[in-house]
């Protein structure tokens, strides 16, 4: 543990999900090409798209509508739905294979579990202080087996723009309804995380599981409260 500057008495917690307690990239990244295998053998007159064309489709959606950045699982639908449309499929056959094809994604995408010993962490937390998860993805928290741990699951849409806004820190706030600066907010991102937490009025706590934590190698905005190299030296703080 690395203190950069003091830390209230804290009360609550929230977390960041992907890269905070599991190492996400590994799996969207074989969920994004079983999709498209998936995909070009139950709608085979799609499978003529690369996955050039697919990633064409994503950055379109975005530039029409960037509110999309939010919520990954609309901007999904909308990808798949313009792939299967020019590809010939309409109707009530575009409709189910536009949910079929979603369905299997983010079943795939949530298709691993959190380690025994984070799991095992967030118990242990989570019988002293409430916690609150606060992601900008949208992993199936049951599926991965953390759901029972959070008091409640804030995940990015439209209606709550993703990290760095501070609107699901507010919305923690409001349902804890306890000094904000005795809410230690625990993620990877320097920015979405760290500089949003103390921009919110949070306590931080950076802890990374995807990469090397090198703070000199980051885009540092703000420092965070502490710098946790290993989850439990969260016990410290309840």
């Amino acid at each position: 543990m690395i203190i950069y500057k003091p830390t209230p008495k804290i009360n609550a917690m929230t977390f960041d999900l992907d890269d905070t307690l599991y190492d996400n990239w590994p799996y969207i990244v074989e969920a994004e090409k079983g999709l498209l295998n998936f995909i070009a053998k139950e709608y085979p007159d799609s499978s003529h798209l690369s996955r050039d064309d697919w990633q064409q489709y994503k950055h379109q959606a975005l530039r029409d509508d960037p509110e999309l950045f939010s919520d990954m699982g609309d901007l999904r639908r909308i990808i798949l739905t313009k792939g299967l449309q020019e590809s010939g499929y309409r109707g009530s056959v575009l409709s189910t294979a536009v949910q079929t094809c979603f369905d299997w994604f983010y079943f795939e995408r949530s298709n691993f579990q959190v380690g025994e010993a984070q799991c095992q962490l967030l118990s242990k937390l989570a019988e002293r202080i409430p916690l609150i998860a606060i992601t900008n993805g949208n992993v199936n928290t049951q599926q991965i087996g953390i759901h029972r741990y959070f008091q409640q699951i804030l995940k990015a849409s439209r209606q709550s723009p993703m990290k760095p806004h501070p609107h699901m820190f507010d919305e923690a706030a409001n349902y804890l309804k306890i000094p904000r600066g005795s809410i230690l907010h625990v993620g990877d991102n320097l920015e979405k995380d760290v500089w949003a937490a103390t921009n919110a009025g949070f306590s931080a706590a950076w802890h990374a599981c995807d990469r090397p934590m090198e703070i000199e190698n980051e885009p540092v905005q703000v420092l965070p409260n502490v710098e946790i190299h290993q989850l439990e030296e969260l016990l410290a703080f309840i």
